[in-house]
């Protein structure tokens, strides 16, 4: 049998991968595609302000309810496999040995493509570390001498994710992914993450401006492919045609 299609997305915490390419997943996922969810930490020092002003709040309960979250969005995006590392947050570090453990799953899952951060944010300097890591490990998973006879990596594209606030970032998108056929899916991963609530309707707009791009872009506002919501991706590494 032929190899599953497959991609993998590196998220600093729990949520990222459900603000930023949450529908990404999902389309996939309904094309046929074994998507991989590796989430660095749960964002359980940083990203979980709602649950840390509940009173007597300790950081293994923000630490369950963050895991819980980003299960139930998993589920709800149809990710194939959710692997939380937990290396814990703010800040995020990885030793070589973690790093190892992330090259074993680049190399078991071969992804067609990866998904990741900007590959800068002095907001959150996790973010831009997580992006690092992914193509450090990357490059390790290509190496024929990092554990001789395993399986080694080809040279999936990497796309970067679209960061909180673009205009700081240095983030320019060219790619535009059009997800209004699986809308409903991301929505619903992201009313599960009850921790970063007032951040619902925020990436329910960025859906929606990016879906008026995809529209311009895809021939002009009377000619183009009409799209309600969408995601902007920057690609890392020249990407290989036959036609334009």
């Amino acid at each position: 049998m032929p190899d599953p299609k497959t991609a993998l997305v590196i998220s600093a915490h729990a949520a990222d991968f459900v603000w930023r390419c949450g529908g990404a997943i999902a389309l996939h996922a309904s094309q046929g595609y074994e998507v991989t969810v590796v989430c660095l930490s749960f964002g359980e020092r940083g990203e979980s302000a709602k649950l840390w002003k509940q009173p007597g709040m300790t950081l293994d309960r923000v630490k369950a309810a963050r895991r819980d979250e980003a299960e139930k969005a998993a589920q709800a995006l149809g990710v194939h496999d959710l692997i939380s590392f937990d290396l814990g947050d703010y800040p995020l570090r990885l030793t070589d040995e973690d790093k190892y453990r992330l090259v074993e799953v680049i190399r078991k899952v071969q992804p067609s493509f990866m998904l990741s951060h900007s590959q800068y944010d002095p907001y959150n300097t996790d973010h831009a570390y997580a992006t690092q890591v992914a193509l450090e490990c990357r490059m390790i998973a290509q190496a024929w001498g990092h554990e001789p006879g395993a399986r080694v990596l080809g040279a999936p594209q990497l796309y970067l994710f679209e960061p909180h606030q673009t205009e700081q970032m240095n983030w320019k998108p060219d790619v535009f992914l059009d997800i209004t056929s699986v809308w409903d899916r991301k929505r619903a991963a992201i009313e599960c993450m009850e921790g970063q609530e007032h951040l619902w309707e925020y990436y329910t707009r960025v859906a929606q401006n990016r879906a008026n791009h995809f529209q311009r872009n895809s021939g002009g506002q009377s000619g183009g492919r009409q799209a309600k919501y969408a995601e902007g991706f920057q690609s890392v590494f020249p990407r290989t045609v036959d036609e334009l």
